[in-house]
């Protein structure tokens, strides 16, 4: 049994059967919709939340776990694994302060916690707690994961399209005249998870879907400059069959990588809307 036990949040993008493999605890971050609060990925799940965004009145509100729910997580694992020491991974600290409430959660329990900022999300988010949970399994220590999730985190990428201005707009993302005359003029947006802070940074502007296909066409090319793909995921919000598409056009480069296709994380769809696409992938 690893004596290190994995801790990350609902913004990350892992299957059903990496969780149970990996014993990974996921803690949710909240989502407000209309006035209820719900528990990401526990009271709604992501299809249901792109449906309810639709019909909302306003822009959904993400918030991180609160300090509490931390510590509660950490000293249920510290009670049933009192040797064990907690590796707690999570969403980029450019888009939430769900590690810093983390931090300070483990400055509030006697488990061992060692708290890192993935500069991610989703299926990005993922490639790290990946790395760090099957090293783990394998009786890794902590010196000996820590820079190996370091060395993941360095080799993700987050590459995504949207194709409407109105929740930018809502979020405080994009003044209101730019964001009506984007969606008049048809605008479409290609944009990517900065290296150095974790926050979502504009690559590509243009009109029309064309301009989202070269914005794909560009991150396939940049892809096959590497040595070496170790992963890749495709993430959307609510358009399961041009991600699929997407999945098989890599799919027909790299045939031996399985290529989960996913719901992204409300954390991304709420600033994105419906229509997002994200390519995400660690290469070196």
């Amino acid at each position: 049994m690893s004596n290190i036990k994995i801790v990350t949040d609902s913004a990350v993008a892992l299957t059903p059967e990496e969780i149970t493999k990996y014993d990974i605890k996921i803690v949710p971050l909240s989502v407000q919709i209309d006035g209820t609060v719900y528990e990401d990925g526990v009271t709604i799940q992501r299809d249901e939340f792109l449906e309810k965004m639709v019909e909302s009145k306003s822009l959904p509100q993400t918030s991180q776990p609160s300090i509490g729910t931390f510590q509660a997580v950490y000293d249920d694992i510290h009670q049933k694994f009192p040797d064990s020491e907690i590796l707690s991974l999570h969403l980029s600290s450019g888009l939430s302060g769900t590690v810093r409430a983390a931090e300070q959660a483990a400055a509030l329990t006697s488990a061992k916690i060692t708290t890192f900022d993935t500069l991610a999300a989703d299926r990005a988010q993922a490639f790290v707690v990946l790395q760090a949970a099957k090293m783990a399994s394998q009786g890794a220590t902590m010196a000996e994961i820590l820079p190996a999730v370091e060395k993941a985190r360095d080799e993700s990428h987050i590459f995504l399209s949207f194709t409407s201005l109105t929740n930018m707009v809502a979020g405080g993302r994009l003044s209101k005249t730019q964001g009506i005359i984007g969606n008049l003029l048809n605008i479409k947006v290609g944009a990517g998870v900065t290296k150095n802070d974790g926050t979502v940074e504009v690559l590509l502007k243009g009109r029309g879907m064309k301009t989202i296909a070269k914005f794909n066409n560009n991150v396939i090319a940049k892809m096959q400059e590497y040595k070496e793909v170790l992963s890749i995921g495709i993430s959307h919000a609510g358009i399961p069959e041009e991600a699929a598409q997407i999945a098989a056009r890599l799919k027909a480069i790299w045939p031996d990588i399985e290529i989960p296709v996913l719901n992204t994380t409300p954390i991304i769809s709420t600033h994105t809307g419906v229509g997002a696409l994200a390519i995400l992938y660690r290469a070196r």
